[in-house]
């Protein structure tokens, strides 16, 4: 029942609001990872079970969606990376410890739900309005995985960048080819290769 302040079912209108959010995202995600729907406001209003008032409620428009999912999944990746650098710096690890820590951090993220490394990675590479932020978030995550392991060592900002691009695009063309079932390989092969390259190109 409706209450002062505009409360219903215990709820606040802005509860209720980051809750409709949360599940148009959750929508969006489902929708635009699914090769055999296309990727509509309609649909993702199907999707969550709300209309498209809703959907403006939350959303400029479908890219404005996708946008928010992206950055969303981005932030999960960097709480999950930097957290199990941290835990693997407090137990006393060293720098290929740590590094590896951060990138299976990751890689777990995929392994639990793909959807998210398809939507990320892959599809918004697609989006014209999503790939230059898609192309930062992943740069963001090289330089950050290599900061949180301690491995960076006094260079060029050029030879930085380098090294960061040059992992970024052998990570996202892996992730894409493994998500695609084209390269059959584990997620400790994966976390244990990204290591040793992530480690080289920073020496």
């Amino acid at each position: 029942m409706a209450g002062r302040g505009g409360t219903y079912g215990g709820l606040s209108a802005d509860e209720r609001a980051r809750q409709r959010r949360s599940k148009l995202l959750e929508a969006t995600l489902a929708v635009w990872t699914d090769p055999e729907r296309n990727t509509t406001m309609t649909a993702i209003c199907n999707e969550a079970g709300l209309t498209e008032r809703y959907f403006y409620e939350s959303f400029a428009n479908l890219d404005d969606a996708r946008r928010a999912l992206l950055e969303s999944i981005a932030g999960e990746i960097e709480s999950a990376t930097r957290r199990a650098a941290e835990e693997a710096d407090a137990a006393g690890a060293d720098a290929v410890q740590r590094t590896r820590a951060a990138i299976r951090a990751f890689v777990d993220l995929l392994v639990a739900d793909p959807r998210k490394g398809r939507a990320a990675i892959i599809e918004a590479g697609g989006v014209p309005a999503l790939r230059g932020r898609r192309t930062e978030l992943l740069r963001e995550f090289a330089h950050a995985t290599a900061a949180e392991a301690q491995v960076l060592p006094e260079r060029s900002t050029s030879d930085g960048e380098i090294a960061g691009l040059l992992f970024i695009g052998g990570m996202a063309e892996l992730v894409t080819a493994w998500l695609d079932g084209a390269v059959q390989a584990t997620p400790a092969e994966i976390v244990d290769t990204a290591t040793r390259t992530l480690l080289g190109l920073h020496a």
